[in-house]
């Protein structure tokens, strides 16, 4: 028992639900339709749960001849078999609405793996009270992602209000001392909300799954 396929183009590694409670997640970019076609087959045949394949853009999912999948075209995922819901509750905070494309990665993410989502959008601290408003959604929820770019301020700010685990994804959002994301992601590692998990720049699926090892723990 290998606990992978070997395709001749990818090692498919089916032994991972297993081992982490989900089929692999297959990253698209880089990779032609055929391939992707060949790598969902196998998993599809191999597992039980979602399959997930990220950063696919709208050309290429159009491509996959794969029955039964479905395309989110701003979170540019294609889903098949979804989880059943999960009693864990994620709610996704975003900073602004140039922001959203992230957001909707980690919602679609979170979704299809059976987390609860909810969403509170162009909440800011540029406007600090839009933020308060939205204080009952945040503290309501058994985690946070936290989706902001330019100076990265709302995860502190977030940080701050709930007890429960905040998850920070900084964005490439802004203009050029931003740094493509690089400033956010430096604020939100120092931090003065202690605590805090941050993730890699524009990684909306890396913080999707930060909340289902969290949703995992969790359940046991």
């Amino acid at each position: 028992m290998t606990g992978f396929s070997d395709l001749g183009y990818a090692r498919v590694d089916t032994d991972r639900e297993s081992r982490q409670g989900l089929p692999e997640v297959v990253y698209g970019p880089g990779k032609r339709p055929e391939e992707i076609t060949g790598i969902v087959t196998e998993l599809l045949a191999r597992s039980t749960g979602p399959v997930l394949v990220t950063r696919v853009e709208p050309e290429v999912a159009s491509a996959v001849r794969v029955p039964g999948g479905d395309y989110d075209e701003t979170a540019r995922l294609l889903v098949w078999r979804p989880a059943d819901k999960r009693d864990f509750r994620l709610c996704v905070a975003t900073a602004g609405t140039s922001d959203w494309p992230v957001a909707a990665e980690a919602d679609a993410v979170a979704s299809a793996i059976g987390l609860r989502t909810h969403v509170v959008r162009d909440v800011g601290v540029a406007g600090i009270h839009r933020l308060l408003a939205a204080s009952e959604d945040l503290r309501g929820a058994d985690a946070v992602v936290v989706v902001a770019g330019m100076e990265g301020a709302l995860a502190s700010a977030v940080g701050g209000l709930v007890s429960c685990p905040v998850i920070a994804v900084p964005t490439s959002t802004g203009y050029g001392a931003a740094l493509e994301g690089v400033t956010a992601l430096l604020a939100m590692l120092t931090s003065c909300a202690a605590g805090l998990a941050v993730v890699n720049i524009d990684s909306g699926f890396s913080a999707a799954m930060a909340a289902h090892r969290l949703a995992t723990v969790a359940r046991r």
